[in-house]
């Protein structure tokens, strides 16, 4: 095999790597990329192509991290990681693990770590790499990278909702929740919110978006009842689909152009939380993206009297 057949085989885990660190498709996809330059240009021989490109792509990833951290603090409005439809990298001995970790929840929570935190905590509890391939990776110690696990693990658990949702029971719940939304229903959504949901909207000051977080069951509700009708008035689709491993759709124009996607929290039979990304610059990975502006004039202009 190859250096090319290598890398193409490696490809998909060191996406996933590299998304986890960053919550970013197009900033993992470029961290892959680099790993490849420096993977075809090394002059010696890679005895294990893995240990090789997985240190690169988490190194590359860190630095990247520790300047996107400057641009998150300027960022307008709530900041939310890149939707992603679905993960390349499969492995039957860590599916519940992969699932968990790349839900908008978890990569929020990751926010909370320090670069080298977050990077020790994906290769670790992520993708169950071992201490000395880990300590390879970030350039630490072995003894360095535990003290970093532990302290990444009680952050994370400290962060972690108390009861998980069965996956049938998630997905037949936001079944239920979008059938509600397209029927305008207002108690039959009312019902499926827990009673402190909250609704938030990341548009980066590029797109229309709430102006705060639209907290509680009766005014999610109320908003969600009220919107989604002008919405199918002016020809814009929601097609459901999981984003980030959990149940959420994909919003077009009448021209199949991308809206928004939205995603929901499930927990203890109650949806916990709405998620709406409607930045442009987060959505391009996704498809074609649609002018989220003129939408809203449409919007505008369909509302009826007493709407």
């Amino acid at each position: 095999m190859n250096r090319t057949e290598e890398f193409q085989e490696l490809r998909p885990l060191l996406f996933s790597i590299a998304y986890r660190i960053l919550g970013s498709v197009s900033e993992a996809e470029d961290a892959v990329q680099e790993s490849w330059l420096r993977f075809e240009r090394s002059p010696t021989e890679v005895r294990s192509p893995k240990a090789f490109l997985s240190a690169a792509v988490t190194r590359i990833s860190i630095d990247v991290l520790r300047s996107a951290r400057v641009r998150r603090e300027e960022y307008v409005g709530p900041w939310f990681p890149e939707p992603l439809l679905a993960d390349p990298y499969e492995d039957p001995a860590r599916s519940a693990e992969l699932a968990d970790s790349v839900s908008m929840a978890a990569l929020l929570l990751l926010e909370r770590l320090s670069p080298l935190e977050r990077a020790v905590f994906v290769l670790r509890e992520v993708f169950d790499f071992g201490f000395p391939e880990v300590a390879s990776a970030v350039g630490r110690s072995e003894a360095a990278c535990r003290q970093l696990a532990v302290r990444a693990r009680r952050h994370m658990a400290e962060g972690r909702p108390r009861f998980e949702a069965d996956r049938r029971e998630r997905d037949e719940l936001a079944a239920r929740f979008f059938e509600a939304l397209h029927e305008g229903d207002l108690a039959g959504l009312q019902d499926l919110l827990a009673a402190d949901v909250s609704l938030v909207g990341d548009g980066g000051g590029k797109a229309p978006q709430l102006a705060r977080t639209i907290v509680g069951a009766q005014n999610v509700a109320r908003l969600l009842a009220a919107v989604f009708p002008l919405l199918d008035r002016v020809e814009v689709n929601c097609e459901q689909h999981e984003v980030n491993g959990q149940p959420g759709a994909i919003f077009h124009d009448r021209d199949g152009k991308v809206l928004q996607t939205f995603s929901l929290d499930i927990l203890d039979g109650r949806i916990q939380t709405i998620r709406l990304v409607l930045n442009p610059d987060k959505l391009a990975h996704v498809g074609p993206v649609a002018d989220a502006w003129a939408i809203a004039e449409e919007v505008k202009r369909a509302r009826r009297p007493g709407d």
